[in-house]
C-alpha cells in the first residue's frame, strides 16, 4: 500500500500519495528483493483464486512456498513420547498446559508457572524426556506449506527449485521464502481473510441499498461505538487491549483508528509509547522531540514512533542513510536480529549522524529509541489498510448488527472471541438467538426478522455430505419425526445424537433423553423395516435437567441459544457478587464478580514480570481482569485449570468512563 500504482490497480484502498507514504518502504533502487504484495480476499474463493493463478501462468510455473516446521515444546514432547513408548493418554497429560515455547525451555517453564507445579513432567522419571526435548530444540520436524505464499516464475520452476507434493497434493518448493527471494523469484501472498467473507455475507443479506465503498467514513454512531469500547467483532479492534485503548483514545477521526492498529503491537507496548500517545492526543502532555529534525517526521503521531516508515525517515534525516540503508536498518531490527549486525549498523548510524552535526549523546539516544521499536513495529500502509476494514466492520456492527453477527458466526473460527460470546453480545443488543430446528435451520446461521437462527453446520461432527443429505430430503418435504429423519437421510448416528442434544428435534419431542433412548433402535431397524413404532416405555423416561440440557447444547454447538451458564449459578451466589452490568455503573471500590473465563494469557511485558489478562463473561457482557504476578503466584493453578471463576478485586477505570476492568486480589473456582 506504499505504492500509488497498487492503489490505481485497486489492489488496495489506501491512497499512498494522499497519505504521503514512503515509496522506499515498498521499493528502492538499492533493494535487492522484489516488492512484497499481500493480497487479501474473501476466504470463500480461496480455491478459485489458486485455480486462476495456475491457469493464468501455467502449472509448471506456479507452486506454493514451503515452510520448515521445527521442534517446539509440544511437538517434541509428542514425538519423543511416542518414540519412548508412552501411551496417547500419557502424552496428552504431559502436554497439557505446555505452551508454544522452545523445547529447551520446558524445565524453566515448570519452575516458573504456578499452574505447572503439580504437572506430571515434574516427576523424576520424565527427566530424560526433557533432556531429549532440549537436544532437538529447533531441529526441522517436517516441511509444510506457507500460508497463502505462491511463487510465480517466468520459466518452469523445476529449472530453479526442487519441488515436491504437499500432504494435500499441491506442489510446493523445497526452498523457503527467504531462499526463494534470494533466487529472485516473485512470491505473492494470496491470503484468504474470513473478515472479508463476513463483510460480503453481511452486504448480501442487507441488499443493494448498502455498498461497501459507499459506507460513510465519518459516521457519528460508529465512532460512538468505538469510543465506548464496544468493539467485539470489529476487525483488529476487538481484543481486550484494543477495547481498552478505544475507550481511552476516544477516536473521532479515521487517523485515530490507523494509530490504534499500530499502537497495540509489541514495539509501542514494550517501548511504553501507548500512554504518552493517548495523553498527547488529548493535550494532557506536551509533544516533545529528542532532536528538532524529528519534528516533521513524528508530529503526526505526537512525537511517538508508530510506523516502520518513520524509522526509515529518521535514519535518512538524522544519519543521512540512503533509503536502501534505512531499509537494511529496519530489517536488522527484527526479532531474529544478531547482536553483531545490530552493533555494526548502530556504529554506522552514530558515526554518520555525528558527521551531520548531531551530538554523539543525541545520536545514541535516537538510535536506542528506534531500536526498541523497529523490530516489532507496523507498516503505516498496512495500518491504514487494516483501519479501513476495521472502520467499515464497526459501521456494519453498529447499523446492521443481526446481519453482521450472523455473518461472523458463519465464518468461525476467526477473531478473538468464541461463538458463544458473539451470541451473548447479540442477545444484549436485543437480537434473539433462535434454537436449532431440523426443519427451520439452514446449513448456516441465518437472519430471521430481527433474530438469528442457528445453522446445522454448527453441530459438532456435521460433514458436508450430511448437510447435503438433509437439504435434499427437506426439498421433498419437511421432517415429521425423528424416525422420519433417520430413514430419509444418511446422517451418522453420532451426528444424529448431537442434533438431539443441540435441540434440533425439540419441535417433535421436548424430551431429549427419550429421543436418545430411541436412537439405537431406529438405526438398527433402518434397513429392515419401513415403519417403526417407538416403544411406549419411552414416555416414562425422565428428561435431562435444564442445566444438563444447557451443558449438552454447549458441548455440541459451542454456544447456547437462550441461556448463559451464569443464569444457573447466579441464584446461588450471594447478592454482593455483581454482574458485569453492575460494575459498569461503579467508579471505584472492591467488588466480587463471577463468570466464564475467556482467553487467559500472559503477553510479554516491558518489565519482564508476569501479568495475566483474562476476560470474564456473564449473562450481561464482558469484564476484563488483570492479575499481577503476586496474585498469579497464589492462584495460577486455579486460573488456568478452571472455566468458571469467582474473582475479587478493585475496579480500575484508567481514565476511561466506559470500560472498567478489575485488578484481581483473590480468585477461586466457581462451583
Amino acid at each position: 500500500a506504499d505504492s500509488v500504482v497498487v492503489y490505481c490497480l485497486e489492489i488496495t484502498n489506501v491512497d499512498a500519495f494522499a497519505r504521503g507514504l514512503l515509496f522506499e518502504r515498498f521499493l528502492s533502487l538499492e533493494r535487492a528483493q522484489k516488492p512484497d504484495i499481500d493480497i487479501d480476499f474473501d476466504a470463500r474463493y480461496r480455491d478459485q483464486m489458486a485455480e486462476y493463478v495456475y491457469k493464468r501462468y501455467g502449472v509448471e510455473r506456479v507452486a506454493s512456498v514451503c515452510t520448515f516446521q521445527t521442534y517446539h515444546a509440544r511437538s517434541a514432547l509428542r514425538d519423543l513420547g511416542k518414540a519412548l513408548g508412552y501411551t496417547l493418554d500419557e502424552i496428552n497429560r504431559l502436554t497439557k498446559n505446555i505452551t508454544s515455547i522452545p523445547a529447551d525451555g520446558i524445565r524453566a517453564l515448570l519452575n516458573r508457572l504456578p499452574e505447572l507445579r503439580n504437572h506430571p513432567l515434574q516427576e523424576d522419571k520424565y527427566s530424560k524426556l526433557l533432556d531429549f526435548c532440549a537436544a532437538i530444540n529447533g531441529f526441522p520436524r517436517q516441511i509444510g506449506t506457507h500460508l497463502g505464499g505462491l511463487v510465480i516464475s517466468g520459466q518452469p520452476l523445476t529449472n530453479i527449485t526442487p519441488l515436491q507434493p504437499s500432504a494435500k497434493g499441491v506442489l510446493i518448493t523445497q526452498f523457503d521464502k527467504n531462499t526463494i527471494e534470494d533466487l529472485g523469484l516473485i512470491k505473492i501472498d494470496l491470503l484468504s481473510l474470513r473478515t472479508l467473507s463476513a463483510i460480503s455475507n453481511t452486504l448480501q443479506e442487507v441488499g443493494p441499498k448498502l455498498q461497501y465503498n459507499e459506507i460513510p467514513i465519518s459516521d457519528e454512531a460508529t465512532f460512538s461505538r468505538l469510543q465506548q469500547g464496544s468493539t467485539v467483532g470489529v476487525f483488529q479492534l476487538e481484543s481486550p487491549a484494543q477495547r481498552s485503548l478505544q475507550s481511552r483514545l476516544q477516536a473521532d477521526r479515521f487517523e485515530d483508528i490507523v494509530a490504534s492498529v499500530a499502537l497495540i503491537r509489541p514495539g509501542p507496548i514494550k517501548g511504553d509509547m501507548v500512554e504518552p500517545f493517548i495523553a498527547r492526543r488529548h493535550g494532557k502532555e506536551d509533544v516533545t522531540f529528542i532532536h528538532p529534525k524529528l519534528a516533521k517526521i513524528l508530529a503526526p503521531t505526537y512525537g511517538v514512533v508508530l510506523y516502520q516508515e518513520q524509522v526509515i525517515e529518521i535514519a535518512t534525516e538524522i544519519a543521512g542513510f540512503t533509503p536502501g540503508e534505512s531499509d537494511r536498518l529496519r530489517k536488522v531490527m527484527t526479532k531474529f536480529r544478531s547482536q553483531e549486525e545490530m552493533e555494526a549498523i548502530g556504529d554506522e548510524f552514530i558515526k554518520k549522524a555525528i558527521s551531520r552535526g548531531v551530538e554523539e549523546d543525541i545520536a545514541k539516544e535516537v538510535f536506542s529509541y528506534i531500536v526498541g521499536y523497529a523490530g516489532y513495529g507496523f507498516c503505516e500502509a498496512h495500518a491504514a489498510a487494516f483501519a479501513d476494514t476495521a472502520y467499515r466492520t464497526a459501521y456494519l456492527l453498529e447499523h446492521y448488527p443481526a446481519q453482521y453477527y450472523a455473518a461472523l458466526l458463519n465464518q468461525q473460527p476467526m477473531g478473538f472471541y468464541p461463538p458463544n460470546t458473539l451470541c451473548v453480545q447479540a442477545r444484549n443488543r436485543g437480537i434473539k438467538i433462535l434454537p436449532l430446528h431440523i426443519n427451520k435451520s439452514s446449513d448456516q446461521f441465518r437472519v430471521e426478522g430481527d433474530a438469528i437462527r442457528i445453522g446445522l453446520k454448527q453441530v459438532k461432527g456435521m460433514e458436508n455430505s450430511f448437510l447435503e443429505s438433509i437439504t435434499q430430503a427437506k426439498k421433498e418435504r419437511e421432517f415429521r419425526s425423528l424416525h422420519d429423519f433417520i430413514y430419509r437421510t444418511a446422517v451418522s448416528k453420532d451426528v444424529a445424537e448431537n442434533l438431539i442434544l443441540g435441540g434440533a428435534f425439540d419441535w417433535f419431542s421436548s424430551n431429549r433423553r427419550a429421543l436418545l433412548w430411541n436412537l439405537p433402535g431406529l438405526y438398527q431397524n433402518k434397513q429392515g423395516s419401513l415403519f417403526l413404532e417407538l416403544p411406549p416405555s419411552t414416555n416414562q423416561i425422565k428428561d435431562f435437567s435444564n442445566f444438563d440440557r444447557w451443558l449438552h447444547e454447549y458441548s455440541v454447538l459451542s454456544l447456547a441459544a437462550e441461556q448463559h451458564i451464569m443464569d444457573f449459578f447466579r441464584p446461588k451466589l450471594p447478592k454482593h457478587v455483581l454482574t458485569s452490568k453492575d460494575v459498569l455503573s461503579l467508579n471505584e471500590g472492591f467488588v466480587q464478580i463471577a463468570g466464564l473465563v475467556i482467553r487467559p494469557h500472559r503477553p510479554p511485558t516491558r518489565s519482564g514480570r508476569i501479568v495475566v489478562f483474562l476476560t470474564l463473561e456473564d449473562e450481561f457482557g464482558l469484564i476484563d481482569v488483570t492479575i499481577f504476578e503476586n496474585i498469579y503466584e497464589k492462584y495460577g493453578n486455579t486460573i488456568f485449570n478452571n472455566s468458571l471463576l469467582l474473582i475479587e478485586g478493585e475496579i480500575s477505570k484508567r481514565n476511561s468512563e466506559h470500560l472498567p476492568s478489575i485488578i484481581a486480589t483473590k480468585i477461586q473456582k466457581l462451583d
